[in-house]
């Protein structure tokens, strides 16, 4: 994309210390861009944020912030907000809505605590971090909202039923708050992953089986890489997909074009 795209451009991503989000930091910083980034883990969050300045070096003044928060907090959302306002002098020029969580069981195994959990953190929180973004990313340039969403909220997988409603319901989302926002102009889009090489998906790859069963599944015949999902978020987020809103972008492999 080069620094052109993204020099100096604002941006806010959630989740941003492992996996995914990491990988959509770490692309933008070496873009140009300038990145704040929000994760629960405080300790994470500051290693990071050290290992980044470190990296950038001389360039490194205010180029990466961060704020440990729980994103299901409305009191911590309206930190943020507080602070992003400040921090990028009223404005926001992307936002990538990355914070996601799962439980891995059979859909009548659920408490109701672990429903509303998963509920909470990846959709109800998106949406909320979504609307308290809007103001700054109306004041933005080429503004953008890119959502991370899942294969799982297209298709059936084998585990997991609150979880895909989340990203499914995201998914129509991204189609509302492109024609309610074009306006102004925001463009609203999203990525749909199938298994990447995250924690989060360690557990379940550590069986071999299953681990045949998904590459059996994936045309390309392997995993993505977190690289591999953070440059079409980027791309997604950038001036150069100016005349793109409203669409969900699976990165997948082939998977949804096979099926499980």
């Amino acid at each position: 994309m080069g620094a052109k795209g993204w020099a100096g451009r604002r941006v806010l991503v959630t989740g941003g210390t492992r996996g995914i989000g990491r990988a959509v930091v770490e692309l933008l910083l070496g873009e140009g861009a300038r990145v704040f980034t929000v994760a629960r883990d405080a300790g994470r969050l500051e290693r990071r944020l050290a290992e980044w300045r470190r990296d950038l070096g001389p360039d490194a003044g205010g180029r990466v912030e961060g704020l440990a928060m729980d994103v299901t907090d409305p009191g911590a959302r309206a930190a943020l907000f507080e602070r992003l306002d400040g921090h990028f002098g009223g404005a926001l020029d992307a936002l990538v809505s990355n914070v996601g969580t799962n439980l891995r069981k059979a859909a009548v195994e659920y408490s109701p605590a672990e429903y509303a959990g998963i509920l909470d953190t990846n959709l109800h929180a998106s949406f909320a971090l979504s609307m308290g973004a809007y103001p700054l990313l109306a004041r933005g340039q080429d503004s953008a909202l890119v959502y991370v969403l899942s294969v799982a909220g297209h298709t059936h997988i084998p585990t997991g039923a609150p979880y895909a409603m989340t990203k499914a319901a995201l998914a129509q989302l991204v189609r509302n708050l492109a024609v309610e926002w074009a306006a102004c102009p925001v463009r609203v889009n999203a990525v749909s992953p199938w298994y990447t090489r995250t924690p989060l998906v360690e557990g379940v790859l550590g069986d071999p089986a299953y681990l045949e069963r998904v590459l059996e599944a994936t045309p390309l015949g392997r995993i993505a890489e977190p690289v591999e999902v953070a440059a079409p978020i980027a791309f997604l987020a950038s001036p150069a997909a100016s005349y793109v809103t409203g669409q969900v972008l699976a990165v997948d492999g082939g998977f949804l074009a096979k099926g499980f």
